[in-house]
């Protein structure tokens, strides 16, 4: 049979690059270490890796889809662009005072972070819009000249500009970006009506300040990407993974950057929705697990939950509201500092602490013996018998225990008087916990019960954890999918081509206007069906309709999901309908006789899903062939068991593990504790359960 695609689907994390090889149903997979300094070095050796045990040219790929951390990692460790805001004269402070919310309401002596540019940065002119998009005071062309005049002379090499109201009307904005295209040619322009069209001034400034930060960088980077790729005569087209699951153009991800936040985790939740879909599943916790994150998703439906405001760089605990919010599409999920690379210390309080800071590929963990000192969560893995450390990674890298012991002993032991397997058990208990709470915390702001949800566990470092986590949970089902080590590499071969356009247009319903949102949605739908189209020229494209609505006086919306028909012929009491089962869904009731409004429209173009067969029904069950045994520190019972090892590979449809147990891969490492049994699904999932 004559294959005629080849796809590289490639996820650059702070510890690993993981780089996956598809050609027809057969896929071929390497994790290699993250190169920080020029990330396309890993993915220009990931690529010969994948193609050599593939038996082909990198010449025949036909398609490459990417997503990356840099841009999270350049706004979280401040190494963005010079770059200038220009806003409305009395708001140049709006992205220093915030929203005046304490993240820690009892201590006093709370700092905020700083803002992304500092005030000398930010820039105003004399102009004004209304909140009804009518221009109260318009804008002079020589005001944006003796501006621009300034930022020319500070250096600045982007800029951002921010408007009060401009999502309504953008005519300001387009003045100051002809200007700034006039009189400093070679500087980047991001434009608030354009990144993020949406009300409240400080996650629309910010978002649009984050997008300029990063995108001399992103653009500098996808461009020696490609002529790297050129060199190795690899011409395909580019394409990358965005916040919201979906599928963008290399130009749009160069002009939109601050999109890609979040793209990695993003690809990953697109591939625990696909095993839920092949499973029949509707209920999923999707936990990932990495390097430097982990990261927990809820996926009803088979469909990942999705918001439109997250927060990069929590620097607070991981409290929500300490960190920059970033007003763009993007699936919902909390991420926590808790990988493998996560590094441990002891407090003021004795208390054992794991991350958020980490180890990540340089210097990496102590076992690495990269000149990491620190116990990361790795060390303590490898110290309680869940690693080999002749095998990890598929044997490209050797752990050193002695190392991982001493520094156990060294930052966690002499503190605390324990002993490295002591010290390895309480740091691995700890993110274990953290993990758990994240998860507990989740599910509840979601008004959803864990117990009755399936985990699936992917990530380098997450099937490691996953039984444990299902312990503390109460969750009594848990796949391990083939691939699971690079899952979010794969997710991004799953994953439609998708884009969301969004606009602020306030409406309440007793002043409801069937004319107007038939045009805005329509209005929408062009401008993102434009972006997929891009893309795709062909494919069939759908439109997914939605109004953010809440009762009047509300801080906050809800996303209210509308169909084809309902945005076509919208209707008053279909509206109020669908937001009030909706609102009582999440709260438990709804609230009599106060006004409903509706504050943002979304709509979100996307090709169809990948269709999935379900997985085959099992043959009678037999026994798992066991290779050998390894002392394995069992947390469920707090006591060293004896383990069997079981090669992945080896395993036939059907066939059983009891736990305690370690199945063993090249990219991961599977622990069945001893109150779990494991069976090998038709298509190689790994399917642990609850003992009865």
């Amino acid at each position: 049979m004559k294959i005629t695609s080849i796809r590289l689907g490639v996820d650059i994390g702070g510890t690993f690059t993981d780089v996956v090889l598809e050609i027809g149903d057969q896929q071929h997979s390497t994790k290699v270490l993250t190169t920080n300094a020029a990330p396309e070095d890993a993915i220009i050796e990931g690529m010969k890796q994948v193609c050599a045990k593939a038996k082909i040219s990198p010449t025949q790929i036909t398609q490459i889809i990417h997503g990356t951390t840099l841009a999270t990692n350049a706004l979280i460790e401040r190494r963005g662009a010079k770059t200038a805001l220009i806003t409305t004269q009395g708001f140049r402070d709006v992205i220093e005072m915030r929203t005046e919310s304490r993240f820690e309401q009892y201590d006093l002596n709370l700092v905020l972070p700083e803002p992304l540019l500092p005030r000398q940065s930010r820039f105003t002119v004399l102009e004004r819009v209304s909140a009804k998009g009518d221009v109260l005071v318009p804008l002079q062309r020589d005001d944006v000249e003796r501006v621009v005049e300034d930022i020319r002379l500070a250096g600045y090499n982007s800029v951002a500009v921010g408007l009060i109201h401009s999502y309504l009307n953008d005519a300001h904005e387009k003045m100051i970006r002809e200007v700034l295209a006039e009189k400093l040619p070679g500087v980047m322009i991001s434009l608030s009506s354009e990144v993020s069209p949406q009300m409240r001034e400080y996650e629309r400034f910010n978002t649009t300040v984050a997008n300029a930060y990063i995108k001399p960088l992103m653009k500098s980077y996808l461009s020696r990407l490609g002529a790297r790729l050129n060199v190795e005569g690899v011409t395909c087209k580019i394409f990358l993974m965005h916040s919201g699951g979906g599928i963008i153009s290399i130009e749009s991800a160069a002009e939109f950057p601050v999109r890609l936040v979040e793209s990695g985790p993003a690809g990953g939740a697109v591939f625990a929705a696909n095993i839920a879909a092949r499973f029949g599943l509707d209920k999923v916790l999707s936990f990932d697990m990495g390097g430097t994150t982990a990261k927990i998703c809820l996926i009803k439906n088979q469909t990942p939950k999705t918001s439109r405001v997250f927060e990069v760089a929590r620097t607070y605990r991981f409290k929500k509201g300490s960190g920059m919010p970033i007003s763009i599409p993007v699936i919902d999920m909390v991420e926590i500092g808790a990988g493998g690379g996560s590094l441990a210390h002891v407090d003021a309080m004795r208390q054992i602490r794991v991350g958020p800071e980490s180890a990540g590929s340089e210097p990496g963990p102590a076992c690495y013996g990269r000149g990491g000192v620190k116990p990361a969560v790795t060390d303590a893995d490898l110290v309680l018998g869940k690693l080999d450390p002749d095998n990890f990674a598929g044997g490209s890298i050797k752990l050193n225990r002695a190392s991982s012991a001493l520094a156990l002993e060294t930052v966690l032991g002499k503190a605390l008087d324990m002993d490295a397997q002591t010290a390895a058990f309480g740091l691995a208990e700890v993110v274990d916990e953290n993990m758990a709470n994240a998860a507990r915390v989740h599910a509840v702001e979601n008004g959803e019960d864990l117990a009755n949800y399936t985990m699936i566990a992917f990530g380098g470092a997450a099937p490691l954890h996953a039984g444990r986590l299902c312990e503390k949970l109460g969750i009594t089902r848990m796949l391990v999918p083939q691939g699971a080590g690079v899952g979010s590499a794969i997710g991004f071969l799953r994953a439609p081509f998708s884009f969301e356009a969004n606009r602020s247009v306030y409406m309440k319903l007793s002043q409801f206007a069937p004319a107007v949102i038939k045009t805005l949605l329509a209005d929408l739908e062009k401008e993102a069906t434009s972006f997929v189209r891009s893309c795709d020229a062909v494919a069939p494209i759908n439109a997914e309709f939605k109004a953010y609505m809440r009762y009047k006086g509300q801080g906050w919306e809800i996303p209210i999901v509308l169909s084809v028909e309902q945005a076509r012929n919208p209707d008053v009491a279909t509206f109020q309908k669908l937001f009030e089962t909706d609102y009582a869904a999440l709260f438990g009731r709804t609230v009599e006789g106060m006004e409903i409004e509706i504050t943002v429209w979304a709509v979100n173009a996307t090709t169809p899903t990948e269709k999935v067969a379900p997985v085959a029904s099992l043959p009678n069950p037999s026994a798992a062939e066991i290779f050998s045994t390894r002392i394995l520190f069992d947390a469920g019972l707090s006591k060293v068991v004896n383990a069997s090892v079981i090669h992945r590979n080896s395993l036939k449809p059907g066939q059983t593990v009891q736990g305690p147990a370690i199945i063993t891969e090249d990219e991961t490492t599977i622990i069945v504790p001893s109150s779990r049994n494991a069976v090998a699904q038709a298509d190689g999932t790994i399917d642990l359960t609850r003992k009865v």
